[in-house]
């Protein structure tokens, strides 16, 4: 059964696309099997993974609404291992049309039930907004993992969507869980990224993977070739940062089997 993940920032710009992609890529890259449902009506994940929503008949969406079953929306990667589901403009209609639906959070966690046996893990790329649509990728998960860009506002952000993750427990009573926040566009060389780093990991322990992803060439131009970083430059820094999330990610799951603690004796103390 997958580890359905939702990757979720309430601020845009901060790697989230870029974090869900690279991430189930190494991922599958890895051995594991790996499916993205892109949420987002930008659908910028379904691009970086060689689908143009120009060019899809059928997104998620029209699997939301009933027109199609999810298996029939799955397409594969140029990655062995690596599935998407697609999203398209006309996802930005589904808030209007759940409003008045009894249970109208729980669409998406339906929806993903249906194929998440087939998966060792299902990444759910959300949009930078608290709405509807958000709400439905964190209930469809059972764990968040939290993209913070390097600098002063991430904390603010990240006690925000913290927030949130305590509404969706408490008012829902669904156990949504911590996977880890990562730092992403980071600078090593400038104090600033540095400093952010220092203060997230003492404001927010046990909460922080131990890896940072750079700013990175490499990652910003791998999209526009409709390709993970592992298949446009494996030897990038970049390309090095997902891997190591990736392999931590794995560690968590083996951890979890075995109930051997990782990273360090209190990371995995998910209920923050």
């Amino acid at each position: 059964m997958a580890r359905v993940i939702a990757v979720s920032n309430q601020k845009g710009g901060v790697g989230k696309t870029t974090t869900t992609v690279n991430t189930a890529a190494y991922l599958a890259a890895l051995g594991r099997r790996a499916l993205v449902v892109d949420f987002d009506p930008q659908a910028n994940a379904s691009s970086a993974l060689g689908r143009s929503p120009a060019n899809l008949e059928y997104s998620v969406y029209h699997g939301l609404i009933g027109v199609k079953q999810p298996h029939e929306l799955i397409l594969p990667s140029s990655l062995h291992n690596l599935h998407l589901i697609p999203a398209s403009s006309h996802l930005s209609g589904i808030l209007i049309e759940l409003v008045d639906q009894p249970q109208r959070e729980y669409f998406l966690r339906k929806f993903i039930n249906k194929i998440r046996h087939w998966y060792d893990y299902v990444f759910i790329d959300l949009p930078p907004s608290l709405s509807l649509m958000t709400v439905n990728g964190m209930v469809a998960a059972d764990e968040l993992l939290i993209p913070v860009q390097s600098e002063y506002y991430s904390l603010e952000g990240l006690s925000q969507l913290l927030q949130t993750v305590h509404l969706i427990r408490n008012n829902l009573g669904h156990d949504l869980k911590i996977a880890g926040a990562v730092l992403t566009m980071h600078d090593k060389r400038e104090r600033l990224s540095r400093e952010v780093a220092r203060n997230l990991r003492e404001h927010f322990p046990n909460l922080v993977f131990p890896v940072e992803i750079p700013r990175s060439v490499a990652l910003a131009e791998a999209p526009s070739f409709s390709k993970p970083v592992v298949l446009y430059k494996p030897d990038s820094n970049g390309a090095k940062a997902y891997e190591d999330l990736a392999k931590l990610l794995i560690r968590q799951e083996e951890a979890i089997k075995s109930t051997t603690p990782v990273l360090n004796p209190n990371f995995g103390n998910f209920n923050i």
